[in-house]
């Protein structure tokens, strides 16, 4: 056992001074790979030695002296290994470094797969649904500061109509509202209107009477966006063959025709009355500027009984 323990401390002594050789040729790069093998002949090292230990203890003594005595003992492996130099293990480490780096290099440089190609098209759609919800959201805010016009708007007309003691009928809001309003009103106020006439007999009569009196409708006639004057026949043949819809000029055209007053209530303003003069019943009308989604509206407005 003491033969053993001696040839141990010698060899201890003989790997230290390899793994101090080794350190201090190793470069930067090369430290790490140097210290893990040093850990990697510490151990083999101490295993070697645990073993010789643990056989000598178990009665193989005599086999555990004749290995440690002299050189000739030994194998040619553990010889070899006594025989590398620092020079020879670190041109090794290097060898086993170029060898990582080329394995590791390799999978880069394999051909790639060819890309997905980006669908623009589908990208442009999301983009635009995205802006669109964004408009949506800021109108929505904006909406929720702004005052609810249509109910200020229908109650103030509820309540003149209340005072008035008038109720409004429902027209259907398709761009003839007001010839329907008015043909409604001329078979409630003063019922000897043909029973053929319709919202289309009422744009002709219309169409026929500005074309007749030309010379009235031209102030209602420029048009004040492009500071122009429209085409009368234009805007004739328009009012009669289209859902155009009808103003100031079919209702001043009507109230003459009719030979009657037509008065409009408005929120908000005093009541719009045209041909005061006219012999026969008034027709009552309402006019809506924000209570219909499709933008301004007339209704027809009946006697309270």
């Amino acid at each position: 056992m003491e033969e053993i323990l001696k040839r141990h401390r010698k060899e201890r002594k003989d790997l230290q001074n390899k793994i101090t050789g080794m350190k201090k040729q190793a470069n930067k790069s090369q430290r790490k790979e140097v210290n893990a093998k040093c850990e990697l002949l510490q151990s083999d090292l101490q295993s070697k030695h645990d073993k010789e230990i643990a056989d000598f203890e178990a009665g193989n003594g005599e086999t555990a002296v004749k290995e440690s005595g002299e050189t000739k003992g030994k194998t040619q492996q553990e010889t070899n290994d006594d025989d590398i130099t620092p020079e020879m293990l670190l041109a090794q480490l290097a060898l086993e470094t170029e060898q990582e780096e080329k394995e590791t290099v390799e999978p880069a440089i394999t051909p790639q797969q060819p890309k997905k190609r980006r669908n623009r098209q589908k990208e442009k759609l999301a983009k635009r649904e995205q802006e669109i919800a964004k408009m949506k959201e800021e109108a929505r805010k904006e909406a929720a500061v702004q005052p609810n016009l249509q109910k200020i708007e229908q109650d103030s007309i509820d309540l003149l109509c209340d005072t008035l003691k008038l109720k409004q009928i429902d027209i259907q809001p398709d761009g003839h509202c007001l010839f329907a309003s008015i043909l409604d009103q001329l078979k409630y106020r003063h019922k000897d209107v043909p029973e053929d006439y319709d919202v289309y007999k009422l744009r002709q009569l219309a169409c026929e009477y500005i074309d007749e009196h030309r010379d009235d409708f031209i102030p209602y006639l420029f048009d004040e966006t492009i500071m122009q004057l429209q085409d009368i026949d234009e805007y004739i043949k328009e009012l009669e063959t289209t859902a155009k819809w009808g103003g100031e000029i079919e209702i001043i055209s009507l109230a003459n025709i009719f030979d009657c007053p037509i008065s409009v209530l408005i929120s908000g303003a005093a009541t719009h009355k045209v041909n005061e003069s006219g012999s026969k019943p008034e027709l009552k009308l309402v006019y809506y500027k924000h209570s219909y989604s499709l933008g301004e509206h007339y209704n027809s407005l009946h006697d309270l009984e």
